[in-house]
């Protein structure tokens, strides 16, 4: 995968571009964690599918062009076609400005970009399928994102700085206090942006300091007691309920990338 850094108009809305090669998967299926950003994807050889659960063979199919809202649980991707990709992470805020709706409102879901940018979906898809130059097709890509560009407000301070104190394990208490603004008010000027609620957002960005412990190879009872899980046995439930498997699990796999877990093929 080649990663880049956005442009300066699109800095404040984009974290990272990529473009992937689509390499054959370790298995038919992967699950795909919770990390706590947003994402743009278009396939350009096969759309994508998911599976409600392990038990459902069949799948469904969403689009070759994909917003993919916040989460805070793993989603079951279909891994079984390779193909090749090129997306976007987006930061908070991004929803408003290259959307045009509020990040809350994909929460948790995979939505076809057509139904959101109309045609200008199928006329990016069309350009990226005419460039085989991955340098090219990000080109492509990021002025096809700067095209749709609305002229809102940079993310609100209140919520910049709630995201930073929660990150790094910060209280919700704390962040809405620091924030100045009434309880309900704050809930809803951060999901506006975020997509989660802040509760729902610290709690996934106290499993990705998991996850990264668990890389580095810290024993469990270690990783429970740095990132606030208030046992052992508490971290292995908020584990297995976000990624859909135990924390050994996980690390016996030895995913390629963090945030994608290959997962036994259904027999």
């Amino acid at each position: 995968m080649v990663r880049i850094q956005p442009g300066d108009l699109l800095r404040p809305y984009v974290e990272s571009l990529w473009v992937s090669a689509g390499s054959a998967a370790r298995t038919s299926r992967e699950h795909s964690l919770p990390g706590g950003t947003m994402h743009l994807a278009i396939r350009l050889d096969a759309p994508l599918r998911l599976h409600a659960e392990a038990g459902d063979a069949a799948g469904q199919v969403v689009s070759r062009a994909v917003v993919a809202g916040c989460r805070a649980r793993y989603s079951i991707k279909d891994t079984s076609v390779p193909t090749r990709s090129v997306g976007a992470v987006l930061r908070p805020g991004a929803a408003r400005a290259l959307l045009g709706c509020s990040a809350i409102e994909l929460e948790g879901r995979h939505v076809p970009l057509e139904l959101i940018w109309g045609a200008g979906a199928d006329r990016l898809l069309e350009r990226l399928l005419d460039e085989s130059d991955p340098a090219r097709q990000l080109e492509r890509f990021a002025a096809a994102l700067r095209s749709q560009l609305r002229p809102v407000g940079c993310l609100h301070p209140q919520v910049a700085g709630a995201l930073q104190a929660l990150g790094r394990g910060g209280s919700v208490a704390d962040a809405v206090a620091t924030s100045g603004c009434s309880h309900r008010h704050f809930i809803a000027r951060f999901g506006e942006a975020v997509g989660l609620s802040p509760k729902r957002y610290a709690r996934v960005r106290r499993f990705q300091r998991a996850l990264q412990r668990l890389a580095r190879g810290d024993a469990l009872a270690e990783i429970a007691l740095a990132t606030g899980y208030s046992d052992q046995a508490h971290f292995t439930r908020e584990f297995r309920e976000l990624s859909g498997v135990t924390p050994r699990v996980y690390r016996s796999v030895r995913p390629a990338s963090a945030q994608h877990l290959p997962v036994a093929d259904p027999g």
